[in-house]
């Protein structure tokens, strides 16, 4: 192994809560369901393509959200946080000599900005995939641009997206627990690894 994949929101920048915050905010603008504590709860633990049909989602309304969301939370970067333990095990890996990307949702913009506030900028690369249905499509698009065997790379994320998107590629992923999926739902749908904690990462991967 030699590539070393990183989700952004949820693994490395806890920026869920600015983005609820945005949602909240601009839900009757946007034509979004009403954001409470019970329909986060909802969202975190279900599938996404079943949340589509419980809360009536109009998929061609998801590229605008996700583009007006990007764009609300340029402004708002310097609210967002690192998660703790996670700076130490990117520095980690990066001295020791790992290939490091990120693959996101989020823009390239923001997550540039975000790196180089917390001096983090030492990724190789970094893949922004505004569509949320695309992960999978964007991860082979990382493996062909590098010439990786998927056997190279591991992948390291906190939803049930990147799961889906390493099996498609057959790529070992680390699902965490501290972002956006619950712990409960994540090991449904059967990770390679399941951490609680940063400093697990490094075990897994051989300290």
């Amino acid at each position: 192994m030699k590539t070393i994949i990183f989700d952004f929101d949820g693994t490395i920048a806890d920026t869920w809560k600015v983005v609820i915050k945005i949602l909240k905010e601009k839900e009757e603008e946007w034509g979004l369901p009403a954001i409470t504590k019970e329909t986060f709860a909802d969202f975190r633990g279900k599938p996404f393509l079943e949340l589509i049909k419980k809360y009536n989602i109009v998929l061609l309304k998801l590229p605008f959200v996700v583009s007006k969301t990007q764009k609300e939370l340029k402004s708002r970067m310097v609210q967002v946080s690192l998660f703790k333990g996670v700076k130490e095990v990117i520095m980690n890996l990066k001295k020791r000599e790992y290939h490091l990307g990120i693959l996101t949702t989020n823009s390239k913009e923001n997550v540039l900005f975000f790196l180089k506030r917390h001096g983090l900028d030492v990724f190789d690369f970094i893949q922004s995939e505004p569509s949320l249905l695309g992960k999978d499509k964007a991860l082979r698009k990382i493996l062909d641009k590098n010439s990786l065997e998927p056997t190279e790379v591991l992948y390291i994320g906190d939803e049930i997206r990147d799961i889906d998107a390493c099996k498609e590629n057959n790529v070992k992923i680390i699902s965490v627990t501290w972002g956006f999926n619950t712990k409960d739902i994540l090991k449904t749908n059967n990770p390679d690894f399941l951490v609680d904690h940063p400093s697990e990462i490094l075990k897994i991967i051989g300290e």
